[in-house]
């Protein structure tokens, strides 16, 4: 299913995206909009599994000597449709062992579990994996808790199983600039570390935004919708907000897990929404 990768020039950076496959959704992760609405504004009918189409993306990131990924897609925890980055890198010419530097928007498991293989081996054995520190400290550093939902307690054990295979080369970062022209933003809310990944090289600057967005048809005219992976809702429709308001204004190209499409826009404002035009 994979073929030569389509990249786009930033000044001096060259990325471009490499899908991992589709997540077959329902309206049921949707909090904040009535359900009607969401089938409306997807325009897809409510049949259960695969109602709403969920694209997940990495993307290959080319800047000085470094070949970075960001974001590692779901190895082979999410089934036949997804689990295909590996494939498709390679398909475009990537060797998973050139990659130098894996760049996490956050620990979970469509953006973190592909970084080993079905065997539990590294699938990028050369990388460092930068991740921010207050997801790691939340992911990796503590034990179970009574108020843990199952789903974060199924995560909680897969971050320590994928992350430990890079034992001397996950490094945590603050906000700041992690390494040249790489900037880690934290926005906070969909997980405690969420972060955005600004690079910015030769008068060209490019945002990796992770999960800010899900589903845009529904969260760009309606930035407060939320879903129920969001660990902390109210939280994260506000890093949301902030993150639109600030890349419209200021004319920053965006690069979605989740986006569709070439995976890169420029976010405009629509009324009291927003929308996000295709690169």
């Amino acid at each position: 299913m994979g073929s030569a990768l389509s990249f786009r020039r930033f000044g001096a950076i060259e990325a471009a995206a490499v899908s991992d496959g589709v997540l077959n959704a329902t309206y049921d992760p949707f909090r904040g909009l009535p359900r009607e609405d969401c089938i409306r504004l997807v325009g897809r009918p409510d049949t259960g599994p695969g109602s709403v189409s969920i694209p997940v993306s990495a993307f290959v990131v080319r800047l000085g000597d470094k070949l970075m990924l960001v974001d590692a897609g779901t190895g082979t925890s999410f089934g036949p449709t997804l689990g295909h980055l590996p494939e498709n890198l390679r398909a475009g010419g990537i060797d998973p062992s050139a990659v130098t530097h894996v760049l996490l928007t956050h620990i979970h498991p469509d953006h973190s579990n592909g970084l080993v293989d079905a065997d539990n081996n590294p699938v990028f054995p050369n990388a460092e994996v930068l991740v921010h520190g207050a997801d790691a400290r939340f992911w990796l550093d503590r034990e179970p808790e009574a108020g843990d939902s199952d789903f974060v307690k199924r995560n909680l054990a897969a971050a320590r199983r994928v992350l430990g295979r890079y034992v001397g080369r996950l490094h945590r970062v603050d906000d700041g600039e992690a390494m040249p022209g790489v900037f880690a933003r934290l926005s906070a809310g969909h997980t405690p570390g969420h972060t955005t990944w600004l690079l910015a090289a030769g008068n060209g600057s490019l945002l990796f935004w992770g999960d800010t967005v899900h589903v845009g048809a529904v969260q760009f005219p309606h930035p407060d919708v939320t879903m129920i992976y969001d660990l902390d809702q109210p939280a994260a429709a506000a890093a949301r907000r902030r993150v639109f308001d600030w890349v419209a204004a200021d004319r920053i190209a965006v690069a979605g897990a989740h986006l569709g499409g070439s995976g890169f826009g420029y976010v405009t404002r629509r009324g009291s929404g927003y929308g996000c035009d295709a690169i």
